[in-house]
């Protein structure tokens, strides 16, 4: 049997420990809550209805003291379906502008990011553009742990599964640009513990990060830190011997091959997935994926009186090792959304557990849902809720993107995203 009992509120964590824990980057017994995340549409409504969008444009950056963040926390439930890109949108409506337009900017790299993904599928795991910028002639680990800025990294990625933009920057840079270690592994390794954890944010952020997605690396030093952490190489055990004390010198790579349907989409309509409903037949249930678990999901809302179907995809889990507070996130998303409707978990094979049921689902923008959905006799596919629907022409850049698509109500100069590729000096 593959249907697990439906997980409680007040139990989720050990429930994801009990039934999920063999699959977990700690194992069982180290499965445990995010410090600062708890799943389920409740949490992401209260966290929007917190979000106060003023102030963002110059605190969006801010690392420590944690108060001065400007940073809106929505990460994890908007990649989850949560919270919609274009409620997010509409959230901040009436904000002050500059605010306002950044922070959309961040929601457009979002977006953006799923554009790319839809149409290079697993080819986001190679460089999109150029080579990366490869630092050297550093020695041992990439984040040691007498550096006091990447200890701190460590630390919050371990007990929260999040990290503000400012550090995601900093990790990959680090990483590859200044030490010199393949980016893949290094966006594994972050994508592992991360609850906002996507394949389309973390793999375009890191190539863009490290210069494979416009040959600008990011180069993190020391001024970074100071800027925007005051005091913390004060505490470091190596402010007076500080191995990024000056720029990295790593120049950008040679240019590849660009990935398929990068400069150009030759069909947007597959990108994008359906515009309207298409209804075949009558579902008995509604297909969850963990890209679209909100009760705004539109296959659920359109079938009122179905049970909720729910797949921990474990052959898929069981490669991935992810972290445990991701794997409780999501229980206590289903655990939430068990408090409205029927609500069925269930670990295996999706097709194969899937079978025999004719169901409703929203389609989703990433490879892995083409595949398995493929097999699976779905009754009535819904449209993804884009905030931007995609449209052919070029995904070379974030700028040429924005111009096709409709930017933000503000001259654009650059989103705030995972993984920003900014040098200064």
């Amino acid at each position: 049997m593959t249907r697990l009992p439906t997980p409680d509120l007040d139990d989720a964590v050990r429930w994801a420990a009990r039934h999920l824990g063999d699959l977990a980057l700690e194992g069982p017994e180290g499965v445990a809550a995010s410090r600062r995340f708890v799943g389920g549409q409740t949490a992401a409504d209260e966290a929007l209805e917190d979000f106060d969008v003023r102030g963002y444009a110059a605190q969006r950056n801010e690392v420590l003291p944690a108060e001065d963040r400007g940073a809106s926390g929505l990460s994890p439930f908007i990649r989850h379906g949560l919270l919609p890109l274009p409620r997010v949108w509409d959230r901040v409506a009436g904000g002050p502008a500059r605010d306002v337009g950044k922070f959309r900017d961040e929601l457009l790299w979002q977006e953006y990011a799923r554009h790319v993904y839809a149409r290079v599928g697993r080819r986001i795991a190679r460089p999109l553009r150029r080579e990366p910028a490869v630092g050297h002639g550093w020695s041992g680990e990439p984040y040691p742990e007498e550096m006091a800025c990447m200890a701190a990294v460590r630390h919050e990625l371990v007990e929260d599964g999040w990290l503000v933009n400012q550090t995601r920057l900093w990790a990959a840079s680090q990483w590859t640009v200044r030490a010199g270690w393949d980016w893949r592994e290094g966006e594994r390794a972050l994508y592992r513990h991360l609850v906002d954890g996507s394949p389309a944010a973390n793999g375009v952020g890191w190539q863009w990060a490290v210069g494979a997605g416009t040959g600008k690396p990011y180069g993190f030093s020391r001024w970074q830190v100071e800027k925007r952490a005051p005091g913390l190489c004060a505490s470091c055990p190596l402010r007076r011997a500080c191995p990024i004390q000056d720029f990295p010198e790593a120049q950008a790579g040679p240019q590849v091959d660009a990935a398929p349907g990068l400069a150009a989409d030759p069909d947007p309509t597959a990108t994008a997935g359906p515009l309207v409903p298409e209804v075949r037949g009558e579902p008995d249930a509604v297909w969850l994926t963990a890209e679209s678990l909100g009760d705004a999901d539109p296959a659920l809302a359109a079938t009122p009186g179905a049970p909720v179907v729910f797949v921990f995809d474990e052959p898929l889990l069981r490669g991935l090792r992810l972290s445990g507070k991701r794997l409780a996130f999501l229980a206590e998303t289903l655990a939430d959304l068990a408090q409205r409707r029927e609500v069925e978990v269930h670990r295996g094979v999706v097709p194969e557990v899937l079978a025999g049921r004719s169901v409703a689902v929203t389609w989703a923008p990433v490879p892995g849902f083409r595949a398995r959905s493929a097999r699976v006799d779905v009754a009535a596919l819904h449209p993804w809720p884009w905030l931007r629907r995609p449209a052919g022409g070029s995904a070379r850049s974030f700028t040429a993107w924005v111009e096709r698509h409709g930017g933000s109500p503000t001259p654009h100069r650059g989103a705030a995203r995972t993984a920003r590729p900014r040098r200064r000096g």
